[in-house]
């Protein structure tokens, strides 16, 4: 989709709303959802709007770190005001609008959870200045939810730490590798159930893309516009027709390139372990370039949690869980750390650009050093797939944010 039909398909759609829009708030991921297009999107809608309305805009953060004016810019364009973006702390700035009940939890957890889940969201969307709050985002195979964004973006972007821990901790004792590339996960259903009895008589559209990414360029493959359900489901569709990649066997040596303005931390940066667990051969070895990696966590705290605790598996997890008041009060650390563990089925050995290889070591992983790496697989010369390096066939991925990738066999068996 080019610039010119994008803008001709919002302003369509906007007028289709049949609403006077003089104040906006608008919600798009933040820099390391730089290949959503969702940068370009609030480019279009406050060229089209800014003129007659006022637009705030309030990057989805989670519990990543602010963006910084340079990101801001990159992603976002020159043409905006800075005061027109908010920053937003998970921490603090929300309220409460209800909980999902334990019972509920315990359903769709098949029994593993005994928790009720708070419904927190930042008090900006609830404000009745705004006519209107559109959320603005990729759909792409996600760790945790199975399937990103769509209610997730206020949810978890825009809400609170229950939200974020609990949700985050479902996902993991769920099974990442059950719910990862599909629809109707068990943390969906908590969405699903918050939508329905908390936010659907707010002003709240979705912007929802589905892209695909070469090189430096990438491309808007389908942009679904609206609030129903039916919406998200046609995009999680053509996702999954775009996004996932299918081997017929499993990957002995796998390296993956963390881009280093967009994954500074491992938090972020397991994106790699993540989306390339279900492809890994037992006994592979999966190789994480990570130049920009310079710390565990997206905030201290989770920072200091993941070097005291580290990526250990599940068992050994749970079992600090049990015994450990600073992993029961976060719990999406906790979750982190199994989706951050390979369970002892292949080898992550990280070659990172400002850890050190006792920082690396201390958490569990394997070290390598990023300048000697770099010279054997330079990501420049590097094709994604297949490539032959001294010999040695190893398969490339330049940005594992970008999908899933997966055994067929072993995906359409879980």
């Amino acid at each position: 989709m080019d610039r010119a039909e994008l803008r001709s398909r919002l302003e369509a759609w906007l007028n289709s709303l049949d609403k006077k829009l003089e104040r906006l708030l608008l919600l798009p991921p933040d820099y390391t959802r730089f290949n959503s297009g969702a940068g370009v999107i609030v480019q279009e809608l406050y060229d089209i709007l800014g003129k007659s309305a006022e637009i705030d805009i309030m990057p989805a953060l989670g519990c990543h770190e602010p963006m910084s004016d340079a990101e801001i810019e990159t992603m976002f364009g020159a043409g905006i005001p800075k005061d027109r973006f908010i920053h937003r702390n998970w921490r603090t700035d929300v309220v409460k609008l209800g909980e999902v009940p334990a019972e509920f939890v315990r359903e769709v957890s098949d029994g593993r959870l005994d928790f009720s889940i708070e419904v927190e969201i930042d008090p900006r969307i609830l404000d009745s200045k705004y006519d209107l709050v559109i959320s603005i985002g990729q759909v792409v195979p996600h760790e945790v939810v199975g399937m990103a964004n769509y209610t997730k973006n206020v949810l978890v972007g825009c809400g609170g730490k229950g939200m974020i821990d609990k949700t985050h901790f479902l996902g993991a004792v769920s099974g990442m590798e059950q719910l990862m590339g599909r629809d109707h996960s068990s943390v969906r259903k908590v969405f699903d159930y918050a939508e329905e009895q908390f936010l659907k008589d707010l002003p709240i559209e979705y912007i929802l893309t589905v892209t695909t990414t070469k090189g430096d360029v990438t491309t808007i493959e389908g942009l679904f516009l609206g609030r129903s359900r039916a919406n998200f489901e046609q995009a999680v569709a053509l996702s999954q027709e775009k996004n996932l990649d299918l081997l017929d066997e499993p990957l002995k040596k796998v390296v993956a390139y963390l881009e280093p303005d967009h994954f500074k931390s491992t938090w972020v940066g397991n994106k790699s372990i993540y989306r390339l667990r279900m492809a890994m051969a037992d006994g592979g070895e999966l190789l994480i370039i990570a130049p920009g990696v310079r710390h565990f966590g997206e905030d201290p705290l989770i920072d200091e949690l993941i070097r005291k605790y580290g990526y250990r598996g599940t068992p050994y997890t749970l079992e600090m869980v049990e015994k450990n008041k600073d992993l029961q009060e976060n719990l999406s650390a906790a979750a982190h750390l199994i989706h951050g563990s390979s369970e002892g089925r292949f080898r992550i050995v990280y070659a990172p650009g400002h850890l050190t290889k006792e920082e690396v070591e201390g958490v569990g992983f394997e070290y390598r050093d990023i300048n000697e790496v770099l010279k054997l697989y330079d990501p420049a010369k590097l094709q994604d797939g297949f490539n032959t390096v001294n010999g040695e066939q190893v398969f490339f991925v330049s940005n594992p944010a970008l999908g899933l990738w997966a055994v067929r066999e072993k995906f359409e068996r879980t």
